[in-house]
């Protein structure tokens, strides 16, 4: 009798312990939990090199899928109001990164402005030569006693002259229309018979939408080296203070463009959610122009955001040739793996 009775004791004994491990360890979830939730975000201001567009869709994706959370950073994805402010702003701490332009980094840099680019996001060309399909122009050399409309901007001038030469043709022969960045009417209106300075998925996509025929020329075909359209970068003191906060959101943007990849139209869906009132985005031009975009920033087996020695390298190096830099710059100066 007493064994018989003595089983239930035990039982008992045995649930009241495992109820109040249970508590305990419920205790312990609740408090880490608490405490990972209260646990103090670094903060990070990151410009956009425009408004909110298909070319940022692996921010949003980072930002809405918990990613810089994660790696413990609180971002916050501005829109500047001039795309020149970025590298003001960056550079005199007033944000701690922004996407950018290689070209522009090199420029900066031979200005002596300390700005370095961190992580290379598109990696090939996006602007691009466009003509109007019935102007008869086949190739760059074509160019020549056609009107080329353009910003007004050397760089964009020193791409045509390098790809007319290198096809042969002759770019003193060349005539420029400054248009400033009214370059889809311009191309509407055939005011002028072909345009520099538009990309190949926002422009492009916009005239093609109007049915404007076009043919499309790529810079780094015709003599321009094979350059990395928009960077990451960051000021040099910034690096020296937050390195390790960079390397994380690099990261963490890394695994949005992986989110991406594997779920290009839940991704975009994020971004159009965030587009802003003053700038309206076109859900099919913008699919078309990720379609288009994921390509150009697959950085292949190498990590995301990776530059090289070489490629930096040939791009100062034509920059120069060009005229476009004020002084000699070194690669390893303008830009950083993390």
């Amino acid at each position: 009798m007493k064994q018989r009775n003595s089983l239930p004791s035990i039982l008992r004994s045995s649930v009241m312990l495992v109820a109040l491990c249970s508590l305990l360890l419920a205790g312990c979830s609740t408090t880490s939990s608490n405490t990972n939730a209260n646990a103090k975000l670094d903060e990070l201001t990151v410009l956009l090199d425009w408004y909110p567009n298909a070319v940022h869709t692996f921010l949003y994706a980072a930002e809405a899928n918990g990613y810089f959370e994660e790696a413990g950073l609180k971002v916050k994805l501005q829109t500047p109001a001039d795309t020149n402010d970025a590298v003001k702003l960056v550079a005199t701490g007033k944000a701690d990164l922004a996407l950018s332009y290689q070209m522009q980094v090199a420029i900066s840099r031979a200005e002596d402005i300390p700005v370095v680019s961190l992580a290379a996001i598109v990696r090939h060309p996006l602007n691009r030569l466009f003509a109007l399909q019935e102007s008869g122009i086949s190739r760059p050399r074509d160019l020549v006693g056609q009107q080329i409309g353009y910003p007004s901007i050397p760089l964009d001038e020193a791409i045509v002259n390098t790809m007319v030469e290198h096809d042969g043709g002759d770019a003193s022969a060349l005539h420029y229309q400054d248009i400033g960045w009214d370059l889809i009417p311009a191309m509407t209106t055939k005011r002028v018979d072909a345009i520099i300075g538009g990309y190949v998925n926002h422009e492009k996509l916009l005239l093609e939408k109007e049915g404007v025929k076009l043919v499309s020329f790529d810079p780094s075909q015709y003599g321009v080296p094979d350059y990395y359209e928009l960077v990451l970068i960051a000021s040099e003191d910034g690096i020296d203070k937050k390195q390790e906060l960079y390397r994380r959101f690099i990261e963490a943007a890394a695994k949005g463009q992986q989110y991406t990849a594997e779920h290009p139209d839940e991704a975009l869906a994020l971004l159009l959610d965030k587009q802003e009132g003053e700038f309206p985005l076109d859900d099919d031009v913008e699919k078309q122009s990720l379609d288009i975009l994921m390509p150009l920033m697959d950085a292949g087996g190498e990590a995301f955001g990776s530059q090289s020695s070489e490629n930096w390298q040939s791009v100062i190096d034509w920059m120069q040739e060009h005229g476009l830099l004020k002084q000699a710059v070194a690669p390893e100066e303008a830009f950083r793996n993390l």
